[in-house]
């Protein structure tokens, strides 16, 4: 009879950071309509995202606890997206 094989616990880890990565495409979903941010910086915004996720979807059993981080990286460049465009770019006040 063949030894059945031990499996690590899974760890939560990366489903929080699928979870985050998710509410961070609603910001940069929203940006769209009522900011009146420029569709290039949306695209700019989209393309961040996309290799954020690929890259939290590599790393899901590589690195389980960097996946957290990744969502946090990209709310805090859309942060800085929106607030630095706002300012220097005259964007929200149109």
């Amino acid at each position: 009879m063949p030894t059945p094989t031990v499996r690590e616990p899974i760890s939560p880890w990366p489903v929080a950071g699928l979870v985050g990565m998710a509410c961070v495409a609603f910001l940069v979903a929203v940006t769209v309509g009522p900011l009146g941010v420029p569709w290039w910086a949306v695209l700019g915004l989209t393309v961040v995202w996309l290799v954020a996720l690929v890259q939290s979807l590599r790393w899901f059993t590589r690195r389980p606890r960097t996946v957290v981080l990744l969502p946090v990286l990209v709310a805090l460049v859309w942060f800085v997206t929106i607030v630095a465009g706002s300012r220097y770019l005259d964007w929200l006040n149109t």
